[in-house]
């Protein structure tokens, strides 16, 4: 009969049949030995690797499951600086998903978003302001460009803010010309010379002396004086007809500066020169004065050390060699005479095409005689006394 061995019904499959896998890892089975590893659990399939099908399933299906199986994704090259080639660049993974926008896109997109923010109220608010902050510095920037540009530079003829052969405290600081605000009418005009004939030789003052002798008695004034100052105008109204100069500023200036040749104990001779000479003090920088170190080797002003102010008006010594002139027909253009002094400071004040009618061309001519405010003021003061009392 063969093999005589009895086979037990279902013996064969016993044999046949897989070990029972432990439900919790590191669990044994029965039947194993103590000494075998716990059994690893199985693996999950993954998307790179396809389940694996039963043993006992049929080939068709295997084959079926092979065939749709996706192949495995190569694995991502790591990268190594010892393996990478020299001069190649080091790959960056999703390096891909960084996209490169192009400069035109790119200021399309910042231009919708700016307009956008610029809708909404505090976008325009932001704008306003900038807005306003470029207005209020251009203004700046264009003050700062053209007020230096049209300003007149202005040059003291009496550099002393007191009398002449007054004394002022000891002071190390100049006084800082502060121009006062044009505020108010100009000096009340006061009446004018007539429109005389003016000799050709002699002292031409000299015609005026009818005016000068009935004007005096109103506002106080030496003859002599009155004479020079009338006289100025005069020759001012033919020669700078536009300037509109008075006799009345003229004369409020020789109060303010000497008291019309007065100041020192002097006194005005016939002729117009005053006796003694008047010299102001020393031009050293103290009391308020300027510091102005000698200019014409004493010869005006007998200082070799530091210039000083000269006669009824005031030159000093470096203004008096540019505006000084001869008044009096005597040859001679002195500080010390009364004609020649008040014509040279007619044609300062005229300068630079002032127009002494207007009352800013009015402050800015008496500033530029002397920059301090307080004597501005004096000298306005003076000539609008004189104005009002010529016409009484």
């Amino acid at each position: 009969m063969g093999n005589t061995r009895i086979v037990v019904d279902g013996e064969q499959d016993r044999k046949l049949a897989h070990r029972l896998r432990p439900a919790i890892p590191g669990q044994r089975r029965p039947g194993d030995s103590p000494t075998d590893p716990p059994a690893a659990p199985p693996a999950a399939p993954t998307a790179d690797t396809p389940a694996e099908p039963p043993a006992d399933a049929p080939a068709t299906a295997v084959e079926d499951a092979v065939a749709t199986t996706p192949a495995p994704r190569p694995p991502v090259p790591v990268d190594d600086p010892a393996t990478r080639a020299p001069g190649s660049r080091r790959r960056v993974r999703f390096a891909h998903a960084v996209r490169r926008v192009p400069p035109t896109r790119a200021a399309a997109l910042a231009g919708r978003a700016a307009r956008s923010w610029l809708r909404r109220p505090a976008g325009r608010v932001a704008a306003s302001a900038g807005l306003l902050l470029v207005l209020v510095g251009t203004t700046g920037a264009a003050g700062a460009l053209v007020v230096p540009a049209i300003a007149r530079p202005a040059k003291p003829v009496a550099a002393s803010p007191e009398p002449a052969g007054t004394s002022a405290p000891a002071s190390d600081t100049t006084t800082v010309p502060i121009i006062p605000a044009p505020t108010g009418p100009l000096p009340t005009t006061g009446a004018a010379p007539p429109a005389a004939t003016l000799p050709a030789g002699g002292r031409p003052a000299d015609a005026l002396a009818g005016w000068a002798q009935q004007t005096s008695a109103k506002v106080n004034i030496p003859v002599v004086a009155l004479q020079a100052y009338g006289y100025a105008e005069l020759v001012l109204s033919r020669t700078k007809p536009s300037c509109g100069l008075t006799w009345t500023t003229l004369a409020a200036i020789g109060k303010v500066e000497s008291d019309h040749g007065s100041a020192n104990g002097s006194t005005l001779l016939p002729d117009g020169r005053v006796e003694p000479p008047i010299i102001g003090l020393p031009l050293d920088g103290q009391g308020g004065r300027q510091r102005i170190t000698d200019t014409d080797g004493g010869a005006l002003d007998g200082d070799r050390e530091y210039d000083r102010a000269l006669g009824p008006m005031q030159f000093i010594p470096t203004t008096w060699r540019t505006a000084g002139v001869d008044a009096d027909n005597d040859g001679t253009a002195d500080p010390q005479d009364i004609d020649d002094a008040a014509l040279a400071a007619g044609n300062y004040l005229c300068a630079g095409d002032r127009n002494l009618s207007i009352v800013e061309d009015w402050w800015a001519a008496i500033l530029s005689y002397n920059e301090v405010q307080p004597y501005a003021r004096a000298v306005y003061n003076a000539a609008n006394e004189y104005g009002s009392a010529s016409h009484t």
